[in-house]
């Protein structure tokens, strides 16, 4: 095994990394935590 072929296999797994990330952002299952999330700066501490 070369660094050629190493750095192949890192660039691939990055990828799968990225993609299985946005996949779980994008999941139903999240929305409303991230819908939530995305109010915080906008909620009024009183």
């Amino acid at each position: 095994m070369d660094i050629n072929t190493l750095r192949a296999i890192v660039t691939v797994l990055t990828f799968a990394i990225f993609l299985g990330i946005i996949w779980w952002a994008m999941s139903r299952r999240n929305q409303a935590d991230f819908d939530e999330a995305a109010q915080l700066p906008f909620r009024q501490e009183d």
